[in-house]
């Protein structure tokens, strides 16, 4: 049995995590710690958890935590940085879904993420939890950082093209759209579904926090200077990230052996499928997919990656759970459920 305690259980990421966790039985949630809702009974907050998962929403306190086998932290940048230096000495094991160990370089956190980092001395300690990436060093870790929703989809969609040289790394476009779940529940007005009904509106132009780490990861990955420019705008969804990648293409132009390629690349990925046709938003909602295609537009020389995945589940709390699950010896779709078409599906 893996003990673990959820930190910041009342905002979306967290709640979807106890969702999942909740359809484990060999996993137990000893803990939900939460901030305004500290007090509250979980059902209270979130009535779909009624005759599901009964516990209280607790004041965090991180001696709580001694002996527990893994804490996930779901807390806002800013935050979690300070649960985490205090979890670490306590917890056998943590992982932050936030985006305050993302980046190694205090600096560079500092420019994107508008204030200092407390905990620098524990950004080198930080695995960067891209499983199709990182695997080995992800089982070996005692920490990991969980990417966020829209580098998830950028990296995996630019991964395979950057890495057998399909694309130049310079000049690459990716814009994303976002469902409005992916600014957490308590976002401000601007960010609100009324505010985006019946609307599409870009946001943090060239200055989004998750641009840094679209681009370092690449770097990291392929050897390459990688240089591309993210857009993110939000839409009237409730969840989803659909990104759409533009990069010039290299001598390869074939579509088929491109194709190729990427399912080369994650033919032991279980979380990602290679499509052969342009994939949507509802193919994924739900489930710990990221579903991409690529198409060749000989007019232009370039390469067009399409990238789509759940925000709360490959982009969060699904992805968490796949760290979990490797690093605790566990196959990755270990609490993923088969379907009558023998995909992969998280129970609702």
């Amino acid at each position: 049995m893996i003990t673990t305690a959820i930190i910041g259980a009342s905002g979306y990421s967290g709640a979807e995590l106890l969702r999942l966790l909740s359809l484990r039985n060999d996993v137990s949630i000893e803990h939900t710690f939460a901030a305004t809702s500290a007090g509250k009974d979980l059902d209270a907050v979130y009535p779909f958890f009624s005759k599901q998962v009964d516990l209280p929403l607790e004041t965090f306190d991180s001696s709580k935590v001694s002996g527990i086998d893994l804490a996930f932290v779901a807390l806002p940048s800013g935050e979690a940085m300070n649960a985490v230096s205090q979890l670490l000495p306590v917890a056998g094991r943590v992982i932050d879904l936030s985006g305050d160990f993302r980046l190694h370089s205090p600096q560079l956190y500092k420019e994107f993420y508008r204030h200092d980092h407390i905990a620098p001395e524990l950004l080198s300690e930080a695995v960067y939890g891209l499983p199709e990436l990182n695997k080995e060093a992800i089982a070996r870790s005692r920490f990991v950082s969980n990417p966020g929703c829209y580098p998830t989809s950028a990296i995996l969609g630019l991964l395979p093209a950057l890495k057998y040289g399909c694309i130049e790394p310079k000049g690459i476009v990716v814009n994303s759209l976002s469902g409005v779940s992916g600014a957490g529940r308590q976002s401000s007005t601007e960010y609100s579904y009324t505010e985006i009904n019946e609307n599409i509106r870009a946001y943090k132009i060239g200055q989004h926090q998750h641009l840094p780490e679209i681009q370092t990861v690449l770097q990291d990955a392929t050897g390459k200077n990688v240089s591309l420019s993210f857009v993110p705008h939000l839409v009237p969804l409730t969840r989803g990230i659909y990104t759409t990648i533009h990069a010039n293409l290299t001598d390869i132009d074939d579509e088929e052996v491109i194709r190729n390629i990427y399912k080369d690349v994650y033919s032991q990925a279980p979380f990602v499928r290679v499509r052969n046709h342009v994939p949507q938003v509802k193919d994924v909602l739900y489930t710990n997919f990221c579903d991409i295609s690529i198409t060749v537009e000989r007019r232009t020389k370039q390469l067009i990656i399409i990238s789509v995945l759940d925000n709360l589940v490959k982009g969060a709390a699904g992805q968490a759970i796949q760290n979990m699950n490797i690093m605790f010896g566990l196959p990755e779709t270990e609490g993923f459920i088969l379907n009558k078409e023998r995909q992969y599906v998280h129970a609702m």
